[in-house]
């Protein structure tokens, strides 16, 4: 069956004795108990499990060719189930450029729990290989990262990991996958914010695990999901599933249109530099072109300026709207910096553009009268 094809029909059944074609809402929180008892798999608390959430756990894990999945009430809180699976001791690498939040959460949160991290410009295997410690049990991948847009080859790093029996996770909340699918390129987890592309709308917060195998590590980290409580409600899951059968339409509409606006400030005067893998110019490129179908709906460019120009090129937009997140059907961007804080890589004059499905023309029109 084709990624169109699931992305519509998978998991439909789960839950749905009606057999209605678009499976209802299940908002209760308890579930009664057979008259001779529990049994293994039968719900009875929807923190521990609900038909909503069994049916994206299922619909996400079968796009993103994993066995299994686990959702989680963010993109934050599934990373930080990740990270809390490992043990006191346990060392990670990271990409220094990765999403400011995780960088927080590891910083501020895991650390002090005795997690040991080194963050470290991933575009090559052997600066990876030399971080590399006895304790180290996870490498984080974020390629396309964000928003610096390095290339990391998932291949090389996760033969290289397997090699030391270190697990590898990607996070591929920007490619999607209908772009690029990490675990046939070998990686273990792929981690997944669902507020962005696969809600696709701005309007649902979660997030999501997805293994490539129902190991020990995916057991630990069940765990943590049911018994920390961060999980999404019935109603969040439904809307993830019912935006989830558009997905591939719409990530087609990102991919084309963000190779658009790459294009037109690649030939702009004010801008210096533009960050989008499917240009040629692009140093990780190549690989990028290895293992992505498409490149995304994300580009980053560098404004010939200083900072304050720059905040005050997004002051000036009417149809892009200036917000942080991104992967709705609406166009937004950001100077970058001002939004990461503390330990941020991103240069000063950076500005992270999401486009959206609106016309284009319209966006390029918008991007023009801002740059000025």
């Amino acid at each position: 069956m084709r990624f169109e094809t699931k992305a519509i029909h998978a998991g439909l059944e789960i839950g749905n004795p009606s057999k209605a074609i678009i499976p209802p809402i299940s908002p209760t929180t308890i579930y009664e108990i057979d008259a001779d008892g529990r049994k293994d798999g039968d719900l009875h608390y929807t923190r521990l499990g609900n038909p909503n959430r069994l049916q994206f756990e299922h619909l996400i894990a079968e796009l993103e060719d994993g066995e299994t999945a686990a959702a989680f009430s963010s993109g934050i809180a599934a990373a930080s189930a990740v990270l809390q699976s490992l043990d006191p001791g346990d060392h990670i690498i990271i990409p220094e450029d990765v999403y400011a939040g995780n960088r927080k959460m590891v910083k501020q949160i895991m650390n002090r729990w005795g997690l040991k991290s080194d963050f470290i410009n991933m575009t090559t295997l052997e600066n990876i290989e030399a971080h590399l410690k006895p304790e180290t049990k996870l490498i984080w991948i974020e390629t396309p990262s964000n928003p610096l847009m390095r290339i990391t080859d998932i291949t090389g790093v996760a033969k290289l990991a397997g090699s030391h029996s270190i697990k590898t996770i990607v996070d591929n909340t920007w490619p999607t996958p209908v772009n690029q699918l990490p675990i046939q390129l070998g990686a273990d987890l792929v981690l997944h914010s669902t507020s962005k592309y696969f809600g696709g709308h701005s309007d649902i917060l979660g997030g999501a695990v997805v293994a490539r195998k129902n190991d020990v590590f995916f057991e630990r980290l069940q765990l943590i999901q049911k018994m920390g409580g961060a999980v999404p409600s019935p109603q969040d899951c439904w809307m993830l599933s019912r935006s989830t059968r558009t997905l591939s339409y719409r990530m087609k509409g990102h991919n084309d249109h963000a190779a658009l606006v790459a294009e037109f400030l690649l030939n702009h005067p004010k801008v210096a530099d533009v960050y989008y893998p499917g240009l040629a110019s692009h140093p990780g490129h190549e690989i990028a072109k290895m293992q992505m179908k498409n490149y995304g709906g994300m580009v980053s460019f560098i404004v010939d300026g200083n900072q304050e120009e720059s905040i005050n090129i997004v002051g000036r937009s009417k149809l892009i709207k200036r917000a942080t997140s991104l992967g709705g059907v609406e166009s937004t961007w950001e100077h970058r910096q001002s939004s990461e804080g503390e330990g941020s890589v991103t240069p000063k004059n950076l500005i992270r553009i999401s486009v959206g499905l609106e016309h284009p023309d319209d966006i390029i029109e918008d991007l023009e009268k801002a740059l000025g």
